[in-house]
């Protein structure tokens, strides 16, 4: 006897393997430390990636929503923001907002995010909801990025699973070196517990100031001691990006001839590296003494 067809398992096996043709590299941006560049290397990082012709989209679901701000997101239209879009109450088409710069758009956070903490905790699957909000999107990009907040919360989980790497920034300083091995551990949890085969594209260094020895010991530490690949590329402290967010500009429109700028543009061409295959992301360097720095 044959087997019933199931004409909707059918429909979404097709679906899902439509969607996997050209699925976008989803890559959070998280650091549970604040004020180490996570929000501008959002905004810039995708800036320059898609000035280098790549379909970008920025999710920022952090419910500060600086990233937001940044791209001149108006807070007081009260349009459609993320928290919407990942309890299913808009369609996901109703969420997305153009920037200046071609192909790269974002996703807007708003305050109310944060109460999201509190609704998902008895949820069923709560670790879920961004991941699948971004699947119904990821045919739509080459790159998507995740602003995560600074913190190891409920909200950072779903941004860890509903990502393929995360890019860890780091500045140039000791404190931010000793909370990132709680930060690897929560990722290994994510890849244990949760079984989500997630990677870590690399560290990378902000604030970056080579006239001083902290810097340029905290990098050379980072390099020796983190356990996977450290971008090439360093972040130097820089007026021009400070300024850009009051402007809500990328630095690529502010000041696109800044040390600043430039870093970004090469970071983005360090990302598209990786993945042409011309920069590994595999791990680089293993060190079971990672966290114990002497500086």
């Amino acid at each position: 006897m044959c087997p019933r067809f199931n004409r909707g398992l059918f429909v979404a096996k097709a679906q899902e393997k439509l969607h996997n043709i050209a699925m976008a590299r989803v890559i959070s941006i998280c650091n549970q430390k604040g004020g180490v560049g996570k929000t501008t290397t959002a905004v810039n990082l995708g800036s320059y990636l898609a000035a280098k012709g790549r379909k970008v989209l920025l999710v920022d679901f952090d419910p500060q929503a600086n990233a937001s701000s940044a791209l001149g997101h108006d807070h007081n239209k009260n349009l459609p923001s993320v928290y919407h879009g990942i309890l299913n109450m808009v369609q996901p088409e109703e969420v997305l907002r153009p920037t200046q710069i071609f192909n790269f758009h974002y996703v807007p956070a708003a305050p109310h995010l944060a109460g999201a903490l509190v609704e998902f905790v008895d949820t069923p699957e709560r670790e879920y909801f961004l991941r699948k909000f971004l699947h119904q999107l990821r045919h739509k990009y080459d790159y998507i990025l995740i602003d995560l907040p600074p913190s190891l919360s409920l909200l950072t989980v779903n941004g860890l699973i509903a990502s393929d790497e995360v890019l860890i920034p780091v500045q140039a300083e000791y404190y931010s070196l000793e909370g990132l091995g709680q930060l690897l551990e929560t990722i290994n949890l994510v890849q244990g517990n949760l079984q989500h085969p997630l990677k870590v594209a690399g560290a990378l260094v902000t604030m970056y100031d080579k006239r001083e020895h902290l810097s340029r010991e905290v990098a050379k530490n980072l390099r020796r001691h983190f356990p996977h690949y450290v971008f090439a590329t360093e972040i130097p402290r820089s007026v021009a990006l400070a300024e850009a967010p009051s402007f809500s500009l990328p630095i690529l429109l502010y000041r696109p001839d800044s040390p600043g700028a430039l870093a970004y543009r090469r970071l983005a061409e360090e990302i598209i590296g990786q993945e042409k295959g011309l920069i590994s992301k595999e791990e680089v360097l293993s060190s079971r003494d990672f966290g114990n720095f002497n500086i």
